[in-house]
């Protein structure tokens, strides 16, 4: 790529709210269960001589979260706006959106990750329009999204998708964004255009992996044919862009002030305390798993992956040596958690039931075989080992091992046969056995050394 080439993002999210922008109607849809139109009101579904309600407060303050992460510069007045255009997903042929010709723009000139943002603002969401059916589904209309303007400061694929997997990890923090219906981006590219110029805008990206493949298209597109104003979408399946419509300038969605809508006016004690509440970023907790708890790099930005994965870790790690711990969080909950299909957050496991299985080991009255076992269980909701620990204990003692031991042997004279033939990998077969045997509770260091004595009688 060369330096003529200049990418800017327009990114869309879904805040994660209770209720719509406007209306009391719950903020969900996209679900199997939900039936088209049964998440609607008069006032999403644009009925004549509806007005909208007050915004949403929790929506505010989301927008609100989310800009001072992105190190925004905040107004304190601002007001929506009516976006005028005709397409069937629009109900009322206006949105509204605190952008536009002659906005206050509630969050500007920020910078994340080393990119400048122009600005981030909230507006809602159309309807969703079927255009090979023709039908309109309404339940998501009406629902908070907040857009978030890069400066065109990209130059590859490979730049924007990296970039925005740090915004998506950063904004998992702060739980401002419904990652259930994920980001969507409008990518605005160019190649030997300044600032302002011709550029191709290619609309509603909906993962990484189209956004690159849509980047590497359009670029080797205008390198040979030229970059003009035009609106374009992305085939995945053809891997190419095709023409929607010519750009549109601001000036023909005809911005007007929303004479429905009062003007939002915001208080300085307001967004000093959401300030002083924001989490740490998912760098900060990194640097800072690192230094505390002398984690390797690797491990560390496993954990920091997810605000509550590493909460949990810091709670076990403050009874449990990190060292002893990290194990068992990165790999072994995670595991039990991608098994179920669960996030964290969607079961009740209590850090003092983990910290009491880990002492458990720890201790050897649990095997690890066995404690996996338990932890297994800890889905939906976990609980206190203490009952189990008497039918559950690890058994030690090399004499009830060595009938253990012997019945096996009996049991599988062919893998006998190739470990005294030489296969020495023979006894860890002979070892699962026992471990199998035992129902996970026999000493492993034990077991395989009375295997060993035996085997060589």
């Amino acid at each position: 790529m060369t330096q003529d080439v200049k990418i800017g993002l327009e990114i869309h999210g879904y805040l994660n709210t209770e209720r719509k922008l406007f209306c009391n109607c719950k903020a969900v849809h996209g679900e199997k269960e939900l039936s088209p139109n049964t998440n609607i009101c008069p006032i999403c579904s644009g009925q004549p001589g509806c007005k909208p309600m007050k915004p949403n407060r929790e929506a505010i303050e989301k927008f609100l979260q989310t800009a001072l992460m992105l190190n925004c510069d905040i107004n304190y007045f601002f007001r929506f706006q009516r976006k005028h255009y005709n397409w069937p997903d629009l109900p009322k042929g206006y949105q509204d959106t605190v952008s536009g010709a002659h906005a206050s723009l509630p969050a500007h000139e920020g910078k994340f990750g080393g990119i400048k943002i122009i600005e981030a603002h909230l507006e809602e969401d159309p309807a969703a329009w079927n255009p090979e059916t023709g039908c309109i589904d309404y339940n998501r209309s009406g629902l908070p999204l907040i857009e978030i303007v890069t400066y065109p400061e990209f130059t590859t694929g490979e730049e924007v998708a990296n970039w925005l997997k740090n915004l998506i990890l950063t904004l998992s923090y702060i739980k401002t964004i419904n990652k259930q219906l994920g980001l969507k981006a409008d990518v605005n590219i160019s190649i030997g255009q300044k600032l302002g110029e011709n550029r191709v805008e290619v609309k509603n990206l909906h993962s990484i992996e189209d956004i690159k493949s849509a980047i590497k298209y359009e670029i080797e597109r205008q390198k040979k044919e030229g970059t003009k104003r035009e609106t374009r979408r992305y085939d995945s399946k053809k891997g190419l862009t095709t023409v929607m419509r010519s750009k549109e300038n601001l000036a023909d969605y005809k911005f007007i002030p929303d004479p429905d809508l009062a003007t939002i006016k915001l208080e300085k004690p307001i967004i000093d305390k959401i300030k002083k509440f924001l989490p740490e970023t998912p760098q900060q907790k990194l640097e800072k798993l690192i230094k505390k708890h002398k984690i390797k790099d690797k491990d560390a930005k496993i954990l920091s992956r997810n605000l509550e994965i590493v909460e949990f870790f810091e709670s076990v790690a403050s009874k449990i040596s990190p060292a002893f711990a990290l194990d068992w969080v990165t790999i072994e909950l995670l595991r039990v958690l991608n098994y179920n299909k669960k996030e964290l957050e969607e079961v009740d496991i209590k850090p003092e039931h983990f910290i009491e299985l880990l002492q458990a080991v720890k201790n050897k009255k649990l095997t690890e075989l066995k404690a996996k076992q338990v932890l297994n269980q800890f889905i939906p909701k976990s609980f206190s080992i203490k009952s189990k620990l008497k039918s559950e204990s690890t058994i030690d003692s090399k004499g009830e091992i060595e009938k253990l031991a012997k019945q096996i042997i009996k049991e599988n004279p062919k893998a006998v046969n190739d470990f005294k033939a030489g296969e020495k990998n023979s006894i860890n077969f002979l070892i699962g056995q026992v471990m199998r045997l035992s129902n996970r509770r026999a000493d492993f260091k034990v077991a395989k050394a009375v295997l060993e004595k035996l085997l060589k009688n």
